[in-house]
């Protein structure tokens, strides 16, 4: 995003130019924005660990066209669901490009990740049994809670420790990997989640430390060479003005020291690092174009938008920030002002007390940063409000990725039985 003037702009063009052709409320995305960070971030880890491989967790931003640009770019995909395995199918990533890191899973969601042929990737050493019922993997990695976690937006979403509900208790990994290996398979790594939107460079290396020490006693005992480990996500984004952004250089550069060291020190074969960022790549590339359409004067002046939170769930889910602009009035004088979309609901006002320009009026244009990680793919219908377009832009060209959802797609695949019609 960038200032022409007094006008907002992304990549080259104006969101009014975009508003006009899209309408609002409408998701856009800037593709170079998306490949430099793709780029800075691979090449600051590729280059202290040259055997350094990038999956791109697709729940973060589901559309295919966003997923391509991470294919092209050279990264796999980190999948959470069967229907995520099928996406990622379907922009040409197959076998050992696809991490499935599902949790909970169905016996159809094991037997339809088995067929798939992917990377398994268990979260817990109870699904083990349940899986060998339909198959062996040729590769098999478990998801390790290494005990501590963290997270910049929220302990709703810290990803590991004693909290969280994902990854196997440290107590449990030698024999998840002893039942594996007793079951024949053969081939394996190690996972875990990192965190989440983490800004601290040294906590990196700090995890990293204490997932290796965990994998390095299995790989001694059992004798087992491990092909990867996976460090997660957890590549953090400043979201508040003024908030430090992430030191990539230290982080990457001392992860990989603490790596080597912990692999040597354990006498393990140097196996490939993974990583599978998102929020890095997408996050601040992504911009939530909205219209300010009615103004209240009550207890508080409240702006009226139809950017709701089922268009943006994460502000009234869990207390998240965004920064919000208006366009064509950010040098005007300031006052604290309310924000709210257009649902039956009072966390819908998921603004409150924040500065804004003191003149904004209806019809005015709002964009919404940092909005491209968990924005789109968290949405959802309700009050017969529906999803919102999403638009890719190139420079000077803009694309239309995702049509405004219309009327016919919220009862779509509904029925109504002959008799409720008389």
């Amino acid at each position: 995003m960038k200032f022409i003037g007094d006008q907002i702009a992304i990549g080259n063009i104006p969101v009014t130019e975009l508003a006009a052709e899209y309408g609002t409320p409408t998701y856009v995305y800037d593709e170079q924005k998306i490949r430099a960070n793709y780029r800075r971030a691979y090449q600051a880890f590729a280059k202290h660990y040259p055997d350094f491989k990038m999956f791109y967790a697709v729940k973060c931003c589901n559309n295919p066209a966003i997923v391509n640009i991470m294919r092209q770019e050279g990264a796999g995909a980190d999948c959470a669901s069967v229907n995520e395995i099928l996406l990622a199918k379907s922009v040409g990533l197959s076998g050992e490009n696809v991490m499935f890191s599902g949790n909970f899973l169905s016996d159809s969601d094991i037997r339809q990740g088995l067929e798939s042929g992917v990377i398994f990737n268990l979260d817990d050493i109870s699904i083990l049994p349940r899986l060998l019922k339909f198959g062996t993997p040729e590769m098999l990695s478990f998801r390790v809670n290494p005990g501590y976690g963290k997270s910049n937006v929220g302990e709703y979403v810290t990803n590991a420790g004693p909290g969280a509900k994902f990854g196997i208790h440290p107590d449990q990994v030698m024999d998840a990997y002893r039942m594996a290996k007793a079951a024949g398979i053969k081939r394996f790594g190690a996972h875990m989640m990192t965190g989440s939107c983490i800004t601290d460079a040294d906590y990196f290396p700090f995890v990293t430390g204490l997932l290796m020490d965990i994998i390095g006693k299995v790989a001694k005992e059992l004798q087992i060479d491990f092909e990867f480990i996976d460090l997660g996500g957890g590549l953090g984004i400043p979201y508040k003005p003024g908030e430090p952004a992430l030191d990539l250089e230290k982080a990457a550069e001392k992860t990989a020291e603490v790596f080597r060291k912990k692999t040597a020190e354990y006498g393990m074969k140097p196996p490939q690092l993974k990583m599978e960022p998102a929020r890095f790549f997408v996050g601040n590339a992504g911009y939530l174009i909205g219209t300010v359409h009615s103004i209240k004067d009550s207890y508080s002046r409240i702006i009226g938008t139809d950017i709701g939170m089922n268009v943006l769930a994460r502000p009234a889910m869990y207390g998240s920030y965004h920064h919000i602009y208006v366009n064509g009035k950010e040098s005007h004088p300031r006052t604290k002002l309310g924000l709210c979309g257009q649902l039956c609901e009072n966390t819908d006002f998921w603004v409150k007390e924040r500065d804004l320009p003191a003149d904004i009026a209806e019809g005015d244009l709002i964009v919404v940063e940092n909005a491209g990680a968990y924005g789109f793919g968290m949405s959802y219908q309700y009050n017969g409000r529906l999803r919102a377009a999403e638009v890719l832009v190139n420079g000077d060209k803009s694309m239309l990725i995702r049509d405004r959802e219309q009327f016919e797609d919220m009862i779509r695949h509904t029925h109504v039985p002959e008799y409720l019609k008389k």
